[in-house]
């Protein structure tokens, strides 16, 4: 068995049966091509690399084909590779290019295939085969005009252009797990395609001084794994997200809040069709902050306030908003009633009920209760996710 099987559906099954074919050239950001290869292979991809003679300077074709279990293609031959990998829809799910250099942009974009990316580009093309591409380039070569124009032919051409990302003069690449998102998102369903989707995750704390504050154990997990999938279903997805213990997308925007106060304040900025709330929000705040830091050698005393309920305020920016009910201890039809009973006064489309046990685990047993039924699900938090965004895409 070849080393890259080893990892092969590793982190999902979301590129199983997929071949991608991978185009790389002559930018410094090909030394990341390896991890971009054992991370479409790690959700379930076959990918056939494809390199530039200056590719190879930066990264060695042996580690490419380490990388891939496959020989990467240097030159078009006898084979003719072009027409073997792109040369009918059958053979390739998806030309992606990574990274792509302003020259092999504006070769794409003018019909010149003197490279076998490039070759590989104008076969893809002219039989529909889906193309993304990420730029890497300096900055100041991002912003001549002629670069500019060939991207934007390129994306008028049906062209996916992932990234490039600003910073610090240079056209940054775009990472590794966006360029993977981005690869699922292409080849996965897209019912959710055209949906502005806001998820609200994370714990809220509320400060006691200025060193201590209240909070709870939810981790965000269920939040990014909403995120995520929703993303790759093809909805415009925004994260807001308070504290959390998990790695957040770099691909998603994200906007982060502290207290409720903070995200009440937010509120007036949701202009979205449909609001997820799986955030973990404190019922009460000290009324008030003690500025400094409470002395450590003696007890003190703290008076409570109840803090405004988010739902029914999310209620009045968006009709179709899901919110989650967390308890502890009830038997199923006891939790279905607390989670209806928020569902009717507050007049949310469904309500995700679950144990706090769940709190920070990687999966769990919720429900999914709406006007009409209540519904078991079991998982991990990204399969509780796909079940929540099928509801969202049926019903919604």
């Amino acid at each position: 068995m070849h080393p890259s099987e080893e990892i092969y559906c590793e982190k999902s099954n979301r590129l199983s049966g997929k071949t991608i074919v991978l185009g790389i050239t002559g930018s410094i950001a090909a030394v990341e091509s390896f991890h971009m290869i054992r991370e479409l292979i790690r959700h379930g991809a076959k990918v056939i690399p494809v390199m530039t003679e200056a590719a190879c300077k930066l990264a060695a074709p042996d580690a490419i084909e380490f990388a891939s279990g496959n020989k990467p293609i240097l030159e078009i031959g006898g084979q003719t590779e072009h027409i073997k990998y792109l040369g009918d829809r059958s053979d390739a799910d998806l030309f992606l290019i990574y990274p792509a250099t302003a020259n092999t942009v504006s070769k794409i974009a003018n019909g010149i295939d003197d490279t076998p990316v490039t070759t590989m580009a104008t076969v893809a093309l002219g039989g529909g085969i889906p193309i993304a591409i990420a730029p890497a380039m300096h900055g100041m070569m991002m912003e001549n005009p002629a670069v500019s124009r060939n991207l934007e032919t390129l994306a008028s051409w049906g062209v996916n252009i992932i990234g490039p990302h600003m910073s610090g003069g240079r056209a940054k690449v775009a990472s590794v797990s966006e360029v993977a998102a981005w690869a699922i998102k292409l080849l996965s369903r897209d019912d959710l395609m055209g949906k502005k989707i806001l998820i609200i995750g994370g714990r809220s704390e509320e400060p006691l001084d200025n060193m201590r504050l209240i909070t709870n154990r939810s981790t965000g997990m269920m939040a990014v794994a909403l995120a995520e999938r929703a993303f790759e279903r093809g909805a415009e997805v925004e994260l807001w997200m308070g504290g959390c213990s998990v790695s957040l997308p770099d691909y998603i925007p994200i906007r982060r809040y502290a207290s409720v106060s903070d995200l009440i304040g937010m509120l007036d900025d949701v202009n979205h069709d449909i609001v997820i709330v799986p955030a973990a929000l404190a019922d009460f705040t000290p009324e008030n902050k003690v500025e400094g830091k409470i002395p450590s050698d003696k007890g003190f005393d703290m008076k409570m306030n109840p803090v405004p309920k988010v739902l029914p305020l999310l209620r009045e920016k968006c009709a179709k908003v899901i919110g989650y009910k967390a308890e502890s201890g009830l038997s199923r039809d006891a939790l279905i009633a607390k989670a209806r009973d928020r569902l009717d006064r507050y007049d949310l489309s469904a309500v995700i009920a679950n144990d706090i046990d769940s709190a920070g685990k990687t999966s769990a047993n919720v429900l999914l209760v709406t006007k009409e039924k209540a519904t078991d699900i079991t998982g991990s938090k990204p399969a509780i996710s796909e079940v929540i965004l099928n509801y969202v895409s049926e019903k919604l």
